[in-house]
């Protein structure tokens, strides 16, 4: 996948975690991210229409990347979605997950459809890294054959983001035995920070508390990463959504920045032609392994070619635009 051959080819680079994105794999324990289930005969129908992405897909062994908006189109959370058993799983902000969970529940109405905390139920994993393929097979024993693609094992299920990035998914009970197994076939143990990094390097937005309510589906890429479907129909702010796609035009997009300060979510962007307002918003940020800080930024389309991006103020730390995995 282009954005971890990136991440390898970054010059300076030189961290433990490097080689052994390069030579091994690293894995993290994901189980603290937030987890809601949904389950009943009207599962798909209710989230097709609350979604901004096409739940039917994920009948067809598919994962997706969706959102779930205001009735103003803007973004009040994003979620990894994919089915198993007999229930459809929405990954997302820990954060987030009270909130959004009763807010959800509140469209159910007579719909046979229950939502549930479902983080104590299943074991999450991340696996990334030259090796990452090999190990997941061989400790979940199934590999899907494509991005974004889902395969199972017995209970294990497992997604594809990347041919060298993946997510396990097992039974609670199962967690100490597949950290063991990885850690015995010599992969890396990395924590949430470092994963959440590695999606910044996706291009992966990740709406938090910080953001909810600041962007369209589009502004985050939606468009671009398969995260919002044009043809599903009505959803939460699917009026505002096609509006801007199709009679709309799109002022701000998200970029890959990088900065030698820290920067944290809801950070405000800056530049001079904008008469000291701001032109953009820090979306997600982790700490880079070569030293500083990496970021998803929301910006003005208008301003980022020309214009030095500045943190915070027209004072702030000078933003430099990294490369990401997709065009714009």
């Amino acid at each position: 996948m282009l954005y971890l051959h990136h991440i390898l080819q970054k010059p300076k680079m030189s961290h433990a975690y490097t080689d052994a994105l390069a030579t091994q794999a690293v894995y993290a324990d994901l189980s603290d991210v937030g987890l809601i289930a949904f389950q009943g005969d009207d599962t798909t129908t209710f989230l097709q229409g609350q979604l901004t992405n096409d739940a039917r897909q994920l009948a067809q062994q598919q994962a997706q990347f969706s959102g779930f908006c205001s009735p103003k189109g803007r973004l009040l959370g994003s979620f990894l979605l994919w089915g198993q058993a007999d229930s459809t799983y929405l990954q997302l902000p820990a954060e987030l997950q009270p909130s959004l969970q009763k807010r959800l529940s509140m469209y159910i109405l007579r719909a046979k459809v229950k939502a549930r905390d479902a983080r104590e139920e299943l074991v999450r994993i991340g696996v990334a890294g030259h090796r990452a393929a090999e190990l997941v097979k061989v400790i979940a024993g199934c590999l899907p054959d494509a991005d974004m693609k889902t395969a199972e094992a017995g209970s294990n299920l497992v997604i594809r983001f990347s041919a060298e990035r993946y997510q396990i998914i097992a039974p609670a009970t199962d967690k100490e035995y597949l950290l063991a197994q990885l850690s015995q076939q010599h992969a890396v143990l990395v924590d949430e920070a470092y994963w959440q990094w590695l999606e910044i390097h996706a291009g992966v937005p990740t709406i938090t508390l910080a953001t909810q309510e600041q962007f369209v589906p589009q502004m985050v890429n939606f468009d671009l990463t398969n995260s919002v479907n044009f043809q599903k129909g009505c959803y939460t702010g699917q009026e505002i959504v096609a509006r801007t796609q199709y009679l709309g035009k799109l002022k701000r997009r998200m970029y890959l920045v990088h900065s030698d300060v820290a920067m944290a979510a809801g950070d405000e962007v800056y530049s001079p032609d904008m008469e000291g307002q701001a032109m953009g918003m820090v979306v997600n940020a982790q700490p880079a392994l070569d030293g500083g800080w990496d970021a998803l930024v929301v910006m003005q389309i208008s301003s980022v070619a020309t214009q030095p991006l500045h943190l915070k103020s027209l004072d702030g730390a000078l933003l430099s635009l990294q490369d990401l995995p997709y065009a714009l």
